[in-house]
């Protein structure tokens, strides 16, 4: 990018930065004004939305004006543009687009939109849409594919799981990656969600859903899906895996358990498998409903051992009936998952023949975003290198 170009996409990112729904809401205030149908390709609620839009121009504008790292935003907009064919979004309208941020952009810096401004802007605007546009037209495989549930199992009053049969156009995966998915419930809003088990040739999906206050979707899944409902999926992204044959870490909480155990089912077709710890989180003792499974898994698998981590001692009234998990066999501690994992070295004997770090190790961490930065926090404050520890985008 050329040097008049970096202090105008600075101030504009300035711009933004002071009020970001607002920009975002003038650009699409502004497409849908020149092309009212578009409107109905988005949810009905668009604030989630408008936030992330804002803070994906940002990062453009920030990777465009940067002296290096121009590859990465290549593939990160390549990307973006593939998964925008969920939407029905078609090349034409990038072209709109183009036009809705360029007018945008020029109601922002006002008498400083000069026509050496305005090649700058319009040099970098061409670059978003373009490159997405690009990426759309050259993509193979159909932009959305579906699954029919099948079976539905609710946990309690929060948590429920849901097993699907895709259909034929269902793309390849590998166990760990997540999938955006739509549901009938909440036509054109999308989630990522990561399937509990590993792909096999029936076609067979299984999720695990964990209702969060204002959750659209999850609440809906939960409270709503029925067997016959058919789902839309759209990409499948994410690198979380095990390889090599160092010692793995895994530290899950709650339905982040989903990847991992997908990861860890996958693992256990094999014969030759890493030394793995296994901590699975919830807040309440009754919510660690996976822990039958684990057993299961542990018993045939010599080379996995699980901790159970609870938050609180006992269950609210609205669990009942669950067992206590210390009946299967696994050793229970309380705390945030996160925190358990990373102190659990230090509670160890001297003489014990498990590790007094997980500094080799690579560690994988699924969860909530809050509870996934905050072990992430702390296991580099205990000597981990960033490098070795994998988790999906904290969104």
């Amino acid at each position: 990018m050329n040097s008049p170009a970096q202090p105008v996409l600075s101030e504009l990112r300035s711009l933004i930065a002071a009020n970001p729904d607002r920009f975002a809401a003038g650009v699409f205030t502004r497409l849908f004004a020149t092309t009212p149908a578009l409107r109905d390709l988005f949810p009905v609620e668009m604030s989630a939305l408008r936030t992330t839009f804002a803070q994906v121009i940002d990062y453009v504008l920030d990777g465009i004006s940067a002296e290096d790292g121009h590859q990465d935003l290549i593939e990160f907009l390549a990307q973006l543009g593939r998964d925008h064919r969920k939407y029905g979004v078609t090349s034409e309208h990038y072209w709109l687009m183009y036009d809705a941020l360029m007018t945008e952009f020029s109601r922002m810096l006002g008498p400083r939109w000069t026509r050496e401004v305005y090649d700058a802007v319009s040099h970098g605007t061409m670059l978003i849409t373009g490159v997405m546009r690009g990426a759309a037209e050259s993509a193979s495989g159909p932009s959305v594919w579906h699954a029919k549930v099948v079976q539905k199992f609710v946990i309690s009053r929060e948590r429920a799981v849901v097993r699907l049969i895709a259909d034929a156009d269902a793309p390849q995966f590998h166990a760990g990656q997540y999938t955006e998915v739509q549901i009938p419930q909440w036509p054109h809003l999308w989630r990522n969600l990561s399937p509990a088990a590993p792909p096999n040739e029936r076609g067979e999906l299984e999720f695990h859903l964990h209702a969060i206050p204002g959750g659209q979707l999850s609440g809906a899944i939960v409270r709503q899906t029925r067997p016959g409902d058919v789902w839309t999926f759209g990409q499948m992204h994410g690198t979380m895996q095990v390889t090599g044959d160092r010692p793995v870490l895994m530290v899950a909480g709650g339905s982040g358990l989903a990847p991992l155990r997908a990861i860890l089912l996958d693992m256990a077709r094999r014969v030759d498998n890493p030394e793995t710890r296994l901590f699975y989180g919830a807040r309440y003792p009754g919510e660690l409903y996976e822990l039958g499974v684990l057993q299961q898994l542990a018993r045939t698998n010599p080379w996995l051992h699980v901790t159970a981590v609870a938050e609180t001692e006992t269950d609210p009234w609205w669990i009942d009936g669950a067992p206590d998990p210390r009946q299967w066999g696994f050793d229970l501690r309380f705390g945030r998952v996160g925190d358990v994992a990373v102190e659990y070295p230090r509670t160890l004997s001297r003489h014990s023949l498990e590790p007094h770090d997980w500094i080799d190790h690579q560690i994988l961490l699924s969860g909530p975003a809050p509870m996934v930065f905050h072990t992430q926090l702390k296991l580099r404050s205990t000597g981990v290198d960033p490098k070795n520890i994998s988790h999906d985008p904290l969104n």
